[in-house]
């Protein structure tokens, strides 16, 4: 059976990798983007050599329209979706709660949690069987600082990430009998771009393995929860951070 994959955020950090290693897997793989084409035309070449075709999708998936956008190329381009991992978001601000600006929490706000669940609400019109779709599996990115609270760091970004965690678990439950199972990754702290500037450096030596991890280690678990050997997994948030 033909397996289709939308990853948002698909052209850097853990949404390239999980391009790539969902085309190892089998996946046709829909790469979504807001900025940059070329990091996305490469995903999408990585894709192909690998043997599995792969398109790339402009979007802001802040915006009502781009999601549905979204789905629907990749539906008609594609094929029937069969799997959506939601990489997309972002960090800042980096600073004290006492230091929080209004317009950047609406920015936090917008991108990890409201497209999040617009991103969500696609997966299901498009992916249920209640809505004529063939099922699959749905994986959100979370994060550990949803637990820790990333103090003096980024507490906003660690209570949005909260919010994921919520809205999966719930999402887990409503869906579960419409042939959709839903999941989380809680990455620690994991060597991409996102990361500011010396953090890695830092950080790493001070983690339980003594190093941060790579976003390919981030990938694997995402593509296990895409696959058929986690066909009785749902409501699931697999920590991916080296015993933090």
């Amino acid at each position: 059976m033909k397996k289709v994959l939308i990853v948002t955020g698909g052209s850097r950090g853990i949404g390239h990798q999980t391009s790539i290693l969902a085309a190892k897997a089998g996946w046709d793989v829909c790469i979504n983007y807001n900025n940059n084409k070329m990091r996305a035309e490469q995903t999408a070449e990585a894709v192909r050599k690998i043997g599995k075709s792969a398109i790339i999708q402009k979007g802001d998936i802040c915006n009502e329209s781009d999601v549905i956008n979204l789905f629907q190329k990749c539906e008609s381009d594609l094929g029937m979706i069969s799997g959506v991992v939601n990489s997309a978001g972002i960090v800042e601000p980096y600073c004290r709660v006492d230091e929080i600006k209004h317009d950047e929490i609406q920015r936090l706000i917008n991108i990890n949690i409201t497209a999040m669940m617009l991103v969500a609400r696609e997966s299901v019109k498009h992916m249920s069987k209640k809505h004529g779709g063939g099922g699959g599996s749905i994986v959100f990115i979370s994060s550990a600082a949803s637990r820790i609270g990333a103090p003096n760091f980024c507490v906003p970004y660690a209570a949005s990430k909260g919010a994921v965690d919520s809205f999966m678990w719930g999402m887990a439950q409503e869906v579960a009998g419409e042939g959709l199972r839903v999941n989380a990754v809680s990455p620690g702290v994991i060597d991409t771009e996102i990361q500011p500037e010396g953090r890695v450096a830092n950080v790493g030596p001070n983690l339980p393995m003594g190093r941060v991890g790579q976003p390919e280690e981030v990938a694997q678990s995402i593509i296990w929860l895409l696959s058929d050997e986690a066909s009785y997994v749902t409501g699931t948030n697999i920590d991916v951070t080296g015993g933090r």
